[in-house]
């Protein structure tokens, strides 16, 4: 399968482009971005083409590795999908419910497949964790996500820092209790210092689960803590680093099998959607002070 990668910032060159470029059964074609001499030098270190063309792109591959801002991102996706381009996307899929909601319709009329990075999702020991989740009568979970955009390749990033941890981080933590405890509810959310979130989710059965992120904490004190609890005591999901570029090799094959096949994929648009629809709901209830319902 012929793949362009959408982005030129290190997300786009160092994991997207470089997982495709390294990947036995998909080919890099080429980097489309809106500075062209930015996707050209991106495109020049995989001998591949660089462009601010898109339409030229998408004519030339099967499929779009995207590594966009949010914003950026949704109606790009829209017009890669009507253009009958299966889609890796990156979370979240958008930054509002109702520009999550186009982008599903977009892929739905196409009949594409779609499949958003939610890195930690593409682990081994992700999906083990989540086997053994499912044979667990479970009451809860958490996790506790607590990093710093000071000093990382992330500090360049404008969305990041206006939209804060909620909805960079948040997605990765509702990656991994969604599929574990099932669908969230209602959202009840409270701000700590720097861009800190505690949520509190509702999920079925009595379920309910905790989530704290932060892209402002100490270095000293970053860190990433998963686990759920139930019947047969704690299952803890081991965090681990520098798996980025093979996760998405992971996802890649994955999405040409969905491709093939025409099944769908658990992190496939219609998932990040929800997570959108998480997110929307956590970011009402810091401003309301109340517990707000996740609206379908």
């Amino acid at each position: 399968m012929r793949f362009g990668v959408l982005g030129t910032g290190f997300w786009a060159s160092d994991v997207h482009a470089s997982s495709l470029a390294g990947h036995p059964d998909a080919e890099l074609v080429g980097v489309w971005g809106r500075d062209l001499a930015k996707a050209k030098a991106v495109g020049a270190q995989f001998d591949v083409y660089g462009t601010d063309d898109l339409d030229a792109l998408l004519a030339d591959v099967d499929a779009v590795s995207f590594a966009l801002p949010p914003d950026v991102q949704a109606p790009l996706a829209e017009r890669a999908a009507a253009a009958g381009k299966h889609l890796l996307l990156e979370k979240p899929v958008a930054l509002s419910t109702a520009a999550a909601d186009r982008v599903v319709a977009a892929v739905d009329a196409a009949g594409v497949a779609s499949l958003v990075f939610f890195t930690n999702r593409f682990r081994t020991a992700t999906s083990t964790w989540l086997e053994q989740a499912a044979r667990t009568t479970l009451a809860g979970g958490a996790v506790t996500w607590l990093g710093s955009l000071a000093g990382s390749p992330f500090d360049a990033s404008p969305w990041r820092h206006e939209h804060g941890a909620l909805w960079d981080v948040g997605p990765h933590a509702l990656a991994l209790l969604v599929p574990a405890l099932g669908p969230v509810s209602a959202v009840q959310a409270g701000a700590g210092r720097g861009d800190t979130v505690h949520l509190v989710l509702t999920h079925p059965d009595d379920r309910a689960s905790t989530v704290t992120v932060s892209s402002t904490a100490a270095p000293l004190a970053s860190g990433i803590e998963t686990w759920v609890h139930g019947d047969a005591g704690r299952l803890v999901l081991l965090p681990e680093g520098r798996v980025a570029v093979e996760a998405h090799q992971v996802a890649v094959t994955e999405l040409q099998a969905a491709a093939l096949t025409g099944g769908a994929h658990p992190c496939d648009v219609h998932f990040g959607r929800d997570v959108v629809a998480v997110l929307a709901a956590a970011q009402r209830a810091l401003g309301s002070g109340r517990r707000e319902p996740v609206v379908d």
